[in-house]
């Protein structure tokens, strides 16, 4: 059994500016609806959009419990070693390739990825190779509507995208965080 404390993460707030968008978006889309197509096909979207809400939960709720868990079960250091601030050019490399070879939707990427990756560089390499080049949707989609000369040329044109996107977010936190902090370079 591990000594390890869990990790720690600040608490999320339920409503914030994202939410609030959201809220606003769907009220003007709701009132949209109602006013042009009539309360019957009002009523009828809600009932199939609470429906698919409903199914969605138990994914939510497992992706989130499944990236935790994960997230427990790696070894911190090695972890820290690969994909951490430290990990340098490899670990974009690593992050890039994860999000290359996972499968699945946001519902299970972005849990994984804030579980497991344990710098902001890595993360956005990671969630931008997986958006940009990953296979499901390549297989899925661009294949069979667009052809194979397509997939190979849009990806060779992406792969060093997530690379440059991780430096980037890398090099603005790093300047971000010294300006904030008035911390000098390699100081905490």
């Amino acid at each position: 059994m591990s000594s390890t404390p869990p990790i720690q993460r600040g608490l999320r707030k339920p409503f914030d500016w994202s939410t609030a968008a959201i809220g606003v978006a769907v009220a003007l889309a709701a009132g949209l609806v109602l006013v042009r197509e009539g309360r019957e096909r009002f009523f009828e979207i809600l009932k199939s959009d609470f429906s698919l809400f409903l199914d969605i939960q138990p994914k939510v709720l497992a992706a989130c419990i499944i990236a935790a868990l994960v997230a427990a079960l790696l070894p911190r250091d090695k972890v820290a070693r690969w994909v951490g601030a430290e990990s340098g050019f490899l670990g974009l490399v690593i992050g890039t390739l994860a999000g290359v070879i996972l499968p699945g939707g946001p519902i299970t990427i972005f849990p994984i990825a804030s579980a497991f990756v344990a710098d902001v560089g890595v993360a956005i390499a990671f969630i931008t190779s997986w958006t940009l080049l990953g296979y499901s949707c390549a297989l899925v989609w661009e294949l069979p509507i667009f052809g194979l000369d397509f997939v190979i040329w849009r990806s060779i044109v992406a792969i060093p995208l997530p690379l440059v996107a991780g430096l980037l977010a890398r090099l603005l936190a790093r300047s971000v965080f010294f300006r904030v902090t008035g911390a000098k370079d390699g100081e905490c």
